[in-house]
C-alpha cells in the first residue's frame, strides 16, 4: 500500500522533468509571466491534466503512476486549487493551459486572424465567435423575448433588460446602465472626449466600433453579406436588422398597445405617442414634434426655407436647451 509520503516524493521527482518537457510550448515572453502557487517562477508546472512521464524511472510501477495522476486530479477538483498565477495581473488559474491562453492579453500576441476582415484575436474561441458576425449566425436566444445573439455574454447582458437591473448610474444626468462599460462610453457625451480618430480624414469618435465602421467608407469594403439575397453591409448590426426582412421577425414590442417593430428606434418613436413626448422643436416658432423628419417638413412653412438645401440647421431637440 502506498502512503502519502511516497506520493509526495514521486511528485517532486517528476515535477522538474515535466516542467522542462512543457517549456517548449511557451514563447520566451509567455514563460516570464508564469508563476506557480509556491512562488517559484517556472515555465510551466502541469497541464490540463496531470501528465506523468516516468520513462526514465524503471522502478516506477504503472499502477502507482495511475494512482498518483487520479489522486492529484481529484484533489484539484475538491479543493478548488488555483496553482498557476500570472505575474503581471496576479490572476489565478487551475490549469497551465488556461494560463497559457491568458498570457497573450499581456504580450499583445494575436495569432488568430479572420479571413474575411483580417481582424486578429488572442484566442481561437474569440475568432470563432467573431466569425458569426460575418455568417449572421446567432445561436443564443433570450427565453423571454426570443432575441438572438452571437455570443453568450451578450445574452447575459441583455437579460438585464428583463430584470430591470441597472446598477451603474451617471453622476451628471443620473442615467442608468446595465454595464459599467456602457457608463464609461456615455460619460464621453458629457466630457466631449473622442479618443478614436480616423487616420485618413481625422474624424473623431467616442467609440472604437464607430471608427471601425467609418473606415469602410474609405476602403469601400462591405464585409457583411446576406446569405439570402447577398446584399452587403459595412456593419454587422445592419446585416442583423436586414435579416428581419426575410424572417419577418419583429422583436421590439410596445408594452402599452403590443404593436411590434423590427427596429428599436421605431419603437422609441412609437412610444412618444403614448407618452406625449415631443423632443424636436422649431427654432422659429417653437412648435414641437415627435420626430426630426416631421420638424424638417414643418420648416418649409416658414418663408424662404423652400429653397434651402436642408432645413436641418433649424432642428432643435428639447434636450438641447438643457446643459449636459
Amino acid at each position: 500500500m502506498l502512503c502519502c509520503t511516497d506520493l509526495c516524493d514521486f511528485s517532486s521527482a517528476i515535477d522538474e522533468k515535466t516542467n522542462k518537457d512543457l517549456q517548449r510550448s511557451f514563447s520566451d515572453n509567455s514563460r516570464r509571466l508564469i508563476q506557480t502557487s509556491d512562488s517559484r517562477t517556472q515555465s510551466v508546472y502541469l497541464g490540463d491534466h496531470v501528465r506523468v512521464d516516468t520513462s526514465d524511472q524503471p522502478d516506477a510501477d504503472d499502477d502507482f503512476k495511475q494512482s498518483y495522476s487520479a489522486c492529484v486530479a481529484e484533489m484539484r477538483v475538491e479543493t478548488g486549487e488555483h496553482r498557476f498565477t500570472c505575474t503581471v495581473c496576479t490572476k489565478k488559474f487551475k490549469h497551465a493551459s488556461q494560463l497559457k491562453r491568458h498570457i497573450p492579453v499581456h504580450t499583445g500576441e494575436q495569432p488568430f486572424s479572420c479571413n474575411v476582415c483580417e481582424k486578429k484575436f488572442t484566442q481561437s474561441s474569440s475568432l470563432r465567435t467573431h466569425m458569426r458576425i460575418h455568417s449572421g449566425e446567432q445561436p443564443f436566444s433570450c427565453k423571454v423575448c426570443d432575441k438572438k445573439f452571437t455570443d453568450l455574454s451578450s445574452l447575459r447582458r441583455h437579460m438585464h433588460i428583463h430584470s430591470g437591473e441597472q446598477p451603474f448610474s451617471c453622476k451628471v444626468c443620473e442615467k442608468k446602465f446595465t454595464q459599467s462599460s456602457s457608463l464609461r462610453k456615455h460619460m464621453r457625451m458629457h466630457s466631449g472626449e473622442r479618443p478614436f480618430s480616423c487616420k485618413v480624414c481625422e474624424k473623431k469618435f467616442t467609440q472604437s466600433y464607430s471608427l471601425r465602421s467609418h473606415m469602410y467608407i474609405h476602403s469601400g469594403e462591405r464585409p457583411f453579406s446576406c446569405i439570402v439575397c447577398e446584399k452587403k453591409f459595412t456593419q454587422s448590426s445592419h446585416l442583423i436588422t436586414h435579416m428581419r426582412i426575410h424572417s419577418g421577425e419583429q422583436p421590439f414590442s410596445c408594452k402599452v398597445c403590443e404593436k411590434k417593430f423590427t427596429h428599436s428606434s421605431n419603437l422609441t418613436i412609437h412610444m412618444r405617442i403614448h407618452s406625449g413626448e415631443q423632443p424636436f422643436s422649431c427654432k422659429v416658432c417653437g412648435k414641437k414634434f415627435t420626430t426630426s423628419s416631421h420638424l424638417i417638413v414643418h420648416m418649409r412653412i416658414h418663408s424662404g426655407l423652400e429653397n434651402e438645401p436642408s432645413a436641418a440647421k433649424f432642428v432643435k431637440r428639447s434636450s438641447d436647451t438643457h446643459p449636459a
